[in-house]
């Protein structure tokens, strides 16, 4: 079993059309791994990459500038019946960041792993340098410098993103589950576009933005510092633990997040019994 998503945020029909298409290619490819090998780990990875490879989504390549015009990308993993996950942030030169943080979790003792340390680490597990930025990315951050101007920029920032906040998110992810009932999640982001260098999202942080347990596992998108302050994805998935169905834990994580800190948000979950 496997639910993936491709991000919060404004799609015309056209870009519907095509991110459509490429998240059932990323279902169909994850779906084959677990037929095959029944490896929950390599399936949620794979279907990451295929959404990272992109350009439409904003992860890997294609994701969004920060407001110095750089790629800063998070992503991270996690299984459910141990617990082990792998997470890393602000990272630039390299095509799959999920991948990355799959060998944080597999082959160090450390989670999260950030910036220039992260890069250093994806050359000695032999990652090829790659440059992600696309040239529509690069369009679309002149144009929302344009629309913010050059003086006060931080104000009129925050004040852009409360006035046009779909035009901030995005966000991949995926929840595997294979027939032994073993739970991965998984999520890779650009992040925010024109966001401060250095800012870090829920996308790489265990808990807001993926978690996964002995039960349930989930994925969010959205503005990230609303789903850091109510640890969305954890949140779904201990509600779910503790008896609700994933269907009332989502929607009782999402009302509680709107209550309490009105950001826009979205999760993906699922259960090991395929009720979600």
């Amino acid at each position: 079993m496997i639910i993936v998503h491709g991000g919060a945020g404004e799609w015309n029909e056209e870009k519907f059309k095509i991110a459509e298409k490429i998240l059932v290619k990323a279902v169909e490819e994850a779906l084959e791994i677990l037929r095959k090998d029944d490896d929950p780990i390599t399936a949620c990875e794979t279907a990451i990459k295929i959404l990272e490879d992109d350009p439409i989504f904003n992860a890997g390549t294609g994701s969004v500038l920060n407001i110095f015009g750089e790629v800063e990308m998070d992503a991270s993993i996690m299984r459910g019946d141990n617990l082990k996950a792998g997470a890393v942030a602000g990272v630039k030169n390299i095509k799959n960041p999920i991948s990355l943080a799959r060998k944080i979790m597999e082959e160090t003792e450390h989670i999260l792993i950030s910036n220039e340390g992260a890069q250093k680490l994806a050359k000695v597990f032999g990652f090829e340098e790659y440059n992600p930025i696309t040239n529509e990315s690069l369009e679309r951050y002149k144009k929302a410098k344009e629309k913010i101007g050059e003086t006060d920029r931080f104000k009129k920032l925050k004040e852009f993103i409360e006035k046009y906040p779909n035009y901030f998110i995005g966000t991949v992810g995926a929840v595997v589950v294979n027939s032994k009932g073993i739970i991965v999640s998984g999520s890779s982001t650009g992040g925010t576009i024109l966001k401060l260098k250095g800012r870090i999202g829920d996308t790489p942080l265990i808990g807001a933005g993926i978690y996964a347990n002995d039960v349930c596992g989930a994925s969010a998108t959205g503005i990230g510092e609303g789903i850091i302050r109510v640890n969305l994805s954890a949140f779904v998935c201990y509600l779910v633990k503790f008896g609700l169905s994933v269907e009332n834990a989502v929607k009782s994580a999402i009302d509680y997040l709107t209550e309490k800190v009105n950001l826009p948000a979205g999760i993906i979950a699922i259960d090991k019994y395929f009720k979600g």
